[in-house]
């Protein structure tokens, strides 16, 4: 069984204080796209939800997943890392079988 992506609070929160600063109530897109050093690479950004999306809702603020890249992001954790090299939405992909040094684009 192919289970969805799961979504941690300090993600959900990152998007709250995001749409607070500027105003807005945009959702999180994190989708799976051809490309990168490795095959594949993830889009994340802010959007608005369509059709097809699987909508991952908590506390106000929304996630969505594409159709397409749903199959690419199943078990995947969707978390937000502050570190000293910067802050940034990250995905730990339990599908992926290599990743290039940044974290932005994997092999299936």
């Amino acid at each position: 069984m192919t289970l969805p992506p799961k979504v941690t609070d300090r993600a959900f929160a990152r998007l709250a204080e995001i749409n607070a600063a500027t105003g807005e109530a945009k959702a999180l897109r994190v989708a799976v796209e051809g490309g990168g050093c490795s095959g594949f690479q993830y889009d994340i950004r802010l959007d608005e939800p369509a059709a097809d999306d699987l909508v991952i809702e908590r506390g106000g603020q929304k996630v969505l997943v594409d159709s397409v890249s749903l199959p690419f992001l199943a078990n995947a954790v969707i978390d937000f890392s502050d570190e000293l090299i910067g802050a940034r939405f990250i995905v730990d992909n339990p599908n992926a079988t290599a990743s290039c040094g940044c974290g932005t684009s994997f092999s299936i």
